[in-house]
C-alpha cells in the first residue's frame, strides 16, 4: 500500500495486483486496493507454485519456500503484463534487508535478473538504497520522492501509512511455505505421486493430519471451521462424520483402486458413517 501511495503521489497511473495460490491468498491485496480506490487484479500463481515445489532453481529457503523463484516468477509475470498492455513500471514493496534472506542485497539482485525485467523493476521503498533504475534514468519517476528504508523495523511504512488513514493488517509472517507444520504436511504429498495438487494443498491446512499408510492420509476437523473447510475443498473425495452425535468430519485421501476397502475399513472400525 505504502509503495502504490509513493507511486501515485508522484501522479503516476498505479494499477495493482495481488497473487494467489494455495499458499497464499490475494483477498488483502484486493481489500487494500479497493480502499485505496486503485485498479485491481488477481493473478493465478498455483501452477508456478507447484512447479517451484517440484524443482527451485534457487533452492528453498528454512523450510519449503522458494522465495528467490518465487519473487523472480511474479515479477516475470508482471513483466509480461507490462509489455502486452503497456505499462512502464513494474513495483512491490519490498524493503532492502526486511527478510534476511529473501530480501538482502544479494536476493533483490538475483530476483531482478532471473525475472528478465531489472530495467522497469522498481522497489519504491527502498530505491534511494539501490541501484537507480530504467524508469528512474528516463524521468518516468522522481528517485528524490522515493524512499530510503531499510531493515527489519516498519516504524517508517506504518507512519506513512497513519498518515494518509490507511487501514492496514499487522505486518509479519509468511506464507504457508514458511510455516514448519503445515511444510511436515506437504512434504508428506509430495513424498506420494500424484499427491500434489492444488485441492490437496489447500485440503492440509485443515484438521489433524494422519499417514495412516504409504500412501493414503487422513484429515479431521478439530472445530466447526476446520470441518466446513474440510467439506467445501473435499470434492470427490470421501468425507465421515459419526453416526449419532455431532463431532468431527473426516476426510480420506488415497488410491482411489483402494478408497472402497479403506472406506469399508473406516466405517467398520470406527463407528461412523460417510
Amino acid at each position: 500500500m505504502v509503495a502504490a501511495a509513493v507511486l501515485a503521489e508522484q501522479g503516476m497511473d498505479v494499477h495493482l495486483a495481488t497473487f494467489d495460490s494455495p499458499f497464499f491468498s490475494c483477498v488483502d491485496g484486493r481489500d487494500a486496493a479497493a480502499r485505496m480506490g486503485l485498479p485491481w487484479r488477481e493473478i493465478d500463481y498455483t501452477e508456478e507454485m507447484l512447479d517451484l515445489l517440484r524443482d527451485p532453481p534457487s533452492g528453498f529457503g528454512k523450510n519449503l519456500n522458494p522465495c528467490i523463484d518465487c519473487h523472480a516468477g511474479m515479477f516475470r509475470k508482471l513483466g509480461r503484463i507490462a509489455e502486452k498492455e503497456g505499462f512502464q513500471v513494474i513495483f512491490s514493496g519490498e524493503v532492502l534487508g526486511q527478510r534476511p534472506m529473501s530480501q538482502n542485497r544479494n536476493s533483490l539482485n538475483r530476483v531482478a535478473n532471473l525475472s528478465g525485467f531489472r530495467e522497469i523493476l522498481l522497489r519504491p521503498l527502498s530505491a534511494l538504497l539501490l541501484p537507480e533504475t530504467g524508469p528512474e534514468r528516463k524521468g518516468l519517476v522522481d528517485r528524490s520522492r522515493l524512499m530510503d528504508i531499510s531493515g527489519r523495523g516498519r516504524k517508517r511504512q506504518i507512519s506513512f501509512a497513519e498518515e494518509r488513514g490507511f487501514e492496514y493488517r499487522n505486518p509479519g509472517g509468511g506464507c504457508l511455505l514458511t510455516e514448519p507444520n503445515y511444510c511436515m504436511r506437504l512434504k508428506v504429498l509430495m513424498d506420494i505421486p500424484g499427491f500434489l495438487t492444488p485441492r490437496n494443498a489447500r485440503l492440509i491446512s485443515h484438521g489433524r493430519f494422519f499417514r495412516l499408510s504409504e500412501d493414503t492420509v487422513a484429515l479431521v476437523g478439530r472445530d466447526q471451521n476446520d470441518n466446513e473447510c474440510l467439506e467445501a475443498l473435499a470434492g470427490h473425495l470421501p468425507t465421515f462424520e459419526l453416526e449419532d452425535v455431532p463431532g468431527p468430519t473426516g476426510v480420506l485421501m488415497g488410491d482411489p483402486d483402494r478408497m472402497p476397502d479403506l472406506v469399508a475399513l473406516v466405517k467398520k472400525y470406527a463407528g461412523v458413517r460417510s
